[in-house]
């Protein structure tokens, strides 16, 4: 019965998590033109916590989720084809808890490991060329277009015995386009993508799990104090997403938004720390979460 009981509990929740967790990253500044030879090493640590709403006919109650994650990641600067560009890549850890009340009777899920590897490919369509370090130093930034293509590999911790997974065992991919504009110590950003999602193939006990598209979009209002440090607000929506297992249609289509604030601060020549905090605002089936974000950078450049 127990066991029952699990299952029940780890199908809804946990795959509502990787499906909006996704969908929810509020990325400030992530579009930027840098020097050819820009290198950037990355440590980061996020504190997810809150609630998980799920079909109100499932006899599911009081879910919730805590959710510890780590990160490290490399970031470089690149000339593609004349126009600035770069490339990141970044391989998570999670570990975490997420419990519940299922037919009257308290479950507890924990799961730890390693997560879905996630790369990207960024260019400057318009209002930056690929610049030497001494060409970016007389470099003022205005108007610029980027577009950008990021993937999740399916590499994480994955099991098709169990329900509750780190990993997604499929291809995400996720084409994105970017508009940022410079006035004065204001930088607005607005961004538009869509995730799409392979199959997978060996979903829990041989079946199969699609999803359908994912829409979102954010928009980031910061300033700049000084040059090494800037302040914040952030929003984004997400919306589509709904699952099929064995081609039959869940009722979880994602609907929600968050919203947040964020800081960095070099407090060296090559070194800055940031922290960010968000809040989902509004959801109709997923994650109500609070999500605590602290990161470490360390720039080089090519000799």
């Amino acid at each position: 019965m127990r066991r029952a009981l699990r299952r029940w509990l780890s199908a809804a929740p946990l795959f509502l998590l990787a499906g909006s967790l996704r969908a929810q990253d509020l990325d400030p500044r992530a579009y930027v033109n840098v020097p050819v030879g820009t290198n950037i090493a990355v440590a980061a640590y996020s504190r997810l916590w809150g609630d998980v709403l799920l079909d109100p006919s499932l006899p599911v109650d009081d879910v919730s989720a805590a959710i510890d994650g780590y990160a490290l990641g490399y970031f470089r600067g690149i000339d593609f084809f004349g126009r600035s560009a770069n490339f990141r890549v970044a391989l998570p850890y999670a570990r975490g808890n997420v419990v519940g009340t299922v037919l009257g009777e308290f479950v507890s899920v924990y799961r730890s490991g390693v997560g879905d590897v996630r790369g990207q490919l960024s260019v400057n369509l318009l209002g930056g060329s690929a610049m030497t370090r001494q060409e970016f130093a007389r470099y003022r930034p205005k108007t610029n277009l980027f577009a950008s293509f990021t993937f999740l590999a399916p590499s994480g911790q994955y099991s098709q015995s169990k329900l509750v997974n780190i990993g997604n065992n499929r291809w995400a991919f996720k084409p994105e386009v970017a508009a940022t504009q410079q006035l004065g110590k204001f930088t607005l950003e607005g961004y538009a993508g869509v995730w799409f999602f392979t199959t997978n193939e060996e979903f829990y006990k041989g079946t199969v799990r699609s999803q359908d598209p994912m829409f979102t979009g954010q928009v980031h209002v910061t300033y700049t104090f000084r040059p090494g440090l800037w302040a914040g607000a952030d929003g984004t929506f997400y919306t589509g997403g709904r699952t099929t297992v064995d081609g039959v249609a869940k009722n979880d289509r994602q609907n929600a938004s968050r919203v947040g604030i964020v800081g960095s601060w070099a407090f060296a020549r090559s070194q800055a720390f940031k922290v960010q905090y968000t809040r989902t605002t509004s959801v109709r089936v997923g994650g109500k979460f609070n999500i605590l974000a602290f990161a470490y950078t360390y720039q080089w450049f090519d000799k």
